[in-house]
């Protein structure tokens, strides 16, 4: 396979019942402001694979997790992913419904996926920890 065409495909996902329960819900409400955003999060769910909540690996990316990626464009960023109501730049905390959090939800540490930027860019990303609410406070 060409290199080029290994590289345009996405990687496998995971979510759990819940997140692909609520994310659908959210992608159907939100296609009248911004259909396109919606669509690319509606096709993220639709080839993943679904799975009990608390049968989900500790290395996947899902809501409210915190994320360390790196770029393409050697970016190293932390963030962490949100429903948009909690969504702020500033703190770090980056919206679902962006091309960048739609293409991160899923992803397990290791993966690479390509994401489509405000200005038309696509970039390359690969997440390099994930780490979940639940991981911190434990600590």
């Amino acid at each position: 396979m060409p290199a080029n065409q290994k590289r345009n495909r996405k990687p496998a996902i995971v979510l759990t019942k819940t997140d692909h329960k609520r994310l659908s819900l959210l992608a159907e409400r939100f296609a009248d402001q911004n259909a396109e955003l919606a669509d690319f999060l509606l096709s993220e769910l639709e080839r993943a694979r679904i799975v009990e909540d608390g049968r989900i690996a500790a290395d996947v990316v899902r809501m409210d997790s915190s994320i360390r990626f790196t770029t393409d464009l050697n970016e190293d960023r932390h963030v962490t992913l949100v429903y948009p109501g909690k969504a702020n730049i500033a703190e770090g905390k980056i919206s679902v419904l962006t091309p960048i959090g739609s293409a991160l939800i899923g992803l397990k540490v290791g993966q690479s996926i390509d994401w489509t930027t405000r200005d038309g860019r696509v970039c390359r990303l690969t997440v390099e920890s994930v780490s979940h609410m639940q991981d911190q406070t434990a600590l």
